[in-house]
């Protein structure tokens, strides 16, 4: 299994990304997807899951009403509006065959990161 994001970068507050992350020999059936972010000097947190057929999805309380989560059959997507400066982090996609865990060491499959900034 291999996962790509993409789509990070520089945004004002109050603006908007969207994170991309592109899967391969990742199986839809069964496959629980999440991103989860870590900013420098604290733990990784698991902002938002979705399951396998993208009728259950988690939100941290953080970012609930201004992320959204999303998926296709290859790749997992991540809506950010009113971004905040205490968004910035390095957001990692994860996956497993599993439900979604609030544990981001539950999840054994991991991509490599992109860095979203929001000056304050």
């Amino acid at each position: 299994v291999q996962l790509l994001e993409s789509g990070g970068g520089l945004v004002q507050a109050g603006g908007s990304l969207r994170l991309s992350c592109a899967t391969w020999r990742l199986r839809l059936a069964g496959s629980a997807m999440g991103w989860l972010r870590q900013a420098p000097g604290k733990e990784r947190e698991r902002v938002s899951c979705i399951g396998y057929n993208g009728g259950v999805t988690y939100y941290a309380d953080s970012v609930r009403g201004r992320f959204t989560i999303s998926r296709d059959k290859t790749t997992l997507y991540l809506q950010m509006n009113s971004l905040k400066p205490e968004d910035t982090a390095m957001y990692y996609c994860a996956a497993r065959y599993d439900y979604c865990s609030p544990n981001p060491q539950d999840f054994p499959y991991w991509g490599q990161g992109t860095q979203v900034t929001v000056p304050s």
